[in-house]
C-alpha cells in the first residue's frame, strides 16, 4: 500500500480548464477614420488581487490600458469528496495497457472528486466585460464536458463536466481621479474529475495458469500465483525398488554420495536410504549431488553399502488418494 504513483490527473484538469478561456477576443469599434481593433485577452494562472495590485501599483497611468486591461485570470481555489457520483468500492473493471493493447489489468472504480475554480475578468470598459462574458455564459447549461485522457498508460479517458456555479460583478471605481476604474467580474466553476489509484502488475494480481500435476515437494517449478491441483506422491519408496548401494559410509551433511551403480537413478529424482529421503540433483558417472532431508525427514549418518531406494510412480499408486474435486471422472 502506499506504492509511489502520479497519474497528474489534478494538473490535467487544470491544464483544461484554463484551456477553456484561452484564445478570447475583443472587439472595438473605431470612429470616424479610425479602424477598429481586435484585442485577444491575455489569460494568467493566479489569484485576482495579484492581478488588481499591479495595475494599482503602476505609475504610468498614460500608458495604453489594453496592456494591462482587459485581463483574465484563473486559479484552482478547493477540492471536495463527491459523495453523490460513488460507486461500490469493490467494483472493478478490467483494461490493457496502452503501448501494447493486450496486456490485461484489473483495476478499481476511480474516486470522485470535485475540483473548485474561480475565473475572474478585468477591464476598463463594461462594454469589454460584457463581450467576455456573452462568449463564455451560452456555453454552461450549466455543464460544458471537456474528454480528459486521466490515466494515460491504459488510455483511460473520461468526461469530465465543468459546471458554473455562480457569476459575481464588483465595480471598483472608489478613489480620487488618479484611481483607475476596474470591473471585476468573477466565475466559480466545478469540474467533476476522478482520482485513479496505481495501475496494478498483471503478474501479480491476476492468476495466468491453471494446471494439475504431481506435488513434486519443494524443489517442482510451479506458475506463480498458479491455482495447481495436488494429486498425492509418495515420499518414500513404498515399493521396495532398491536400485544401488552406497559405495562409502556417509555424514549427515555431506552432500556429494558415492555409489556402486548409478546407471538407474536419473536425475531431479527422490530416492530413500533408510528412513532418510534425498533429492538428487545431477551425477556423474557414480557420483551423485543431492540435497539431504527432503520432505521433511531427518538428516542422519549411513553406512556405506546401505541398500539406495528409488521413489518412483509405483510408490504413487500405493497411497490412498483423498477427495480429488471431481477431476477423477
Amino acid at each position: 500500500m502506499f506504492d509511489h504513483f502520479y497519474h497528474q490527473v489534478f494538473r490535467k484538469t487544470v491544464i483544461a480548464f484554463g484551456t477553456l478561456f484561452n484564445g478570447i477576443t475583443i472587439k472595438r469599434d473605431g470612429s470616424g477614420n479610425d479602424p477598429s481593433e481586435v484585442i485577444q485577452v491575455p489569460l494568467a494562472y493566479g489569484p485576482t488581487q495579484k492581478f488588481l495590485a499591479r495595475i494599482e501599483q503602476e505609475p504610468d497611468l498614460n500608458k495604453p490600458v489594453q496592456i494591462s486591461l482587459p485581463r483574465m485570470s484563473f486559479e484552482f481555489t478547493g477540492i471536495s469528496y463527491d459523495n453523490t457520483r460513488k460507486l461500490a468500492a469493490t467494483q472493478a473493471f478490467t483494461t490493457s495497457l496502452k503501448n501494447d493493447g493486450k496486456e490485461i489489468r484489473r483495476m478499481y472504480f476511480p474516486v470522485p472528486y470535485n475540483m473548485e475554480f474561480e475565473l475572474s475578468i478585468m477591464t476598463l470598459l463594461n462594454d469589454d466585460a460584457l463581450q467576455i462574458i456573452e462568449q463564455i455564459l451560452p456555453y454552461f447549461q450549466p455543464n460544458f464536458t471537456l474528454t480528459i485522457d486521466l490515466v494515460e498508460s491504459i488510455g483511460e479517458k473520461r468526461d469530465i463536466p465543468i459546471s458554473l456555479e455562480n457569476v459575481s460583478f464588483q465595480d471598483n471605481y472608489d478613489g480620487d481621479y488618479n484611481s483607475r476604474r476596474v470591473l471585476l467580474y468573477t466565475l466559480k466553476f466545478v469540474a467533476k474529475t476522478y482520482l485513479f489509484g496505481p495501475v496494478p502488475d498483471s503478474s501479480k494480481d491476476i492468476i495466468k495458469k491453471v494446471s494439475i500435476g504431481l506435488v513434486g515437494g519443494e524443489y517442482s517449478t510451479t506458475a506463480s500465483r498458479g491455482l495447481i491441483y495436488k494429486e498425492p506422491i509418495a515420499t518414500r519408496s513404498y515399493a521396495g525398488n532398491l536400485v544401488t548401494n552406497l559405495a562409502t559410509d556417509i555424514t549427515d551433511t555431506l552432500a556429494i554420495l558415492e555409489v556402486n551403480n548409478a546407471s538407474n537413478i536419473p536425475e531431479k529424482s527422490y530416492i530413500t536410504i533408510d528412513d532418510e529421503t534425498i533429492y538428487v540433483r545431477s551425477k556423474n558417472n557414480n557420483t551423485l549431488t543431492v540435497t539431504r532431508g527432503a520432505y521433511k525427514t531427518d538428516n542422519v549418518e549411513h553406512v556405506g553399502g546401505s541398500g539406495i531406494y528409488l521413489i518412483s510412480s509405483a510408490d504413487n499408486s500405493l497411497i490412498i488418494a483423498g477427495d480429488d474435486f471431481g477431476f477423477g471422472g
